[in-house]
């Protein structure tokens, strides 16, 4: 299984959530595995990827197809009780940005 999204031909959105994680897990890990289900069977959900290191220190893209895509996905209730509890107890920092991809390109060979 590949760690990259199957992404479309550009134009569409991301998310990027880069947070410095707490010590212990606390529910984390069942959360992020129910977000991760949860968001796939959002209306305009494209993909995600992630990456995590020792220190807790992470970043996860999350691609929506347009920005009302995104903005459901902010405000469906269960994603809003996981924000709090992100906030409350699982994160000590977090960075969230949005933004539209105008171009993509793989490689090597694909650029």
């Amino acid at each position: 299984m590949s760690h990259f999204a199957p992404l479309p031909v550009p134009p569409y959105h991301a998310v990027i959530f880069t947070a410095q994680r707490r010590e212990g897990d606390r529910g984390y890990a069942e959360m992020s595995a129910e977000m991760s289900a949860l968001a796939e069977r959002q209306p305009g959900y494209l993909g995600m990827e992630s990456s995590r290191d020792g220190e807790g220190f992470g970043i996860t893209v999350s691609y929506w197809a347009d920005e009302a895509a995104l903005l459901n996905w902010k405000a469906v209730a269960k994603h809003l009780m996981a924000q709090r509890l992100g906030r409350t107890r699982w994160y000590s920092h977090y960075r969230i940005r949005v933004a539209r991809v105008e171009r993509a390109y793989e490689g090597p060979e694909g650029r």
